[in-house]
């Protein structure tokens, strides 16, 4: 069997099992004027990590390996969204309002597509979620399952929110789930550290982290 020089040891994979889940890079987290931006946030943080990103997502390409995307975004008329939710943050612009970039958070709106530079292509599946988790209120599973998918290969923001969320919740699930650390970003560097731990300890506790090019690597003998 293939291995992934990982921590907190080598990840075992299985090619023929295995996906790439790119969660929320979106304009809204991302971009001067988003959602992100407005909460106080260096945006410039999460666009950092885009080289890398786009570096994994065209490996998995390459290679043949399922990419999946991930939005997290509400319908128009907010019907999926609890009020809790919608009542934290900055209280002068919440999800649903209007912004720089169209209704922050709405399934639709500019700001909620992804990047172009990270845009899916033709045949790529994207999830939009209107939790942290990508399996909360979705079809993600049944598309996991559909697909033969037992490995998970994750990139995207935030680390300690949206990607930890859904780590957690596949982990539960019975994935064996790699977190693709350059890939991967938040607002304060503290807290992807401590997601980082978090979700490698005690043997994996949670899955494993590498590093981009040791996942290029390897996905490039599939």
């Amino acid at each position: 069997m293939a291995k992934i020089k990982a921590e907190p040891f080598a990840f075992p994979v299985k090619h023929d099992e295995l996906a790439l889940i790119v969660i929320d890079m979106q304009r809204d987290f991302a971009e001067p004027g988003g959602f992100g931006a407005s909460l106080g946030n260096d945006v410039s943080r999460i666009t950092r990590i885009v080289p890398d990103v786009k570096r994994l997502i065209q490996g998995f390409r390459n290679a043949g390996l399922p990419v999946i995307h991930t939005m997290e975004c509400h319908r128009p008329d907010l019907s999926d969204l609890p009020p809790a939710k919608r009542d934290r943050g900055n209280p002068s612009l919440r999800i649903g309002d209007e912004g720089p970039m169209g209704r922050i958070l709405i399934s639709g709106e500019p700001g909620t597509a992804i990047l172009p530079e990270l845009a899916p292509v033709k045949g790529e599946v994207v999830i939009e979620k209107p939790g942290k988790g990508a399996f909360y209120a979705t079809e993600l599973g049944t598309v996991l399952q559909e697909k033969g998918i037992r490995q998970l290969v994750f990139a995207g923001v935030t680390t300690e929110v949206c990607v930890q969320t859904t780590m957690r919740e596949a982990n539960d699930r019975g994935y064996e789930c790699l977190l693709a650390e350059e890939a991967t970003e938040s607002y304060f560097p503290e807290f992807k550290a401590a997601a980082i731990a978090m979700i490698r300890a005690q043997g994996a506790i949670v899955g494993w982290t590498a590093h981009v090019d040791d996942i290029l690597e390897s996905i490039a003998d599939a």
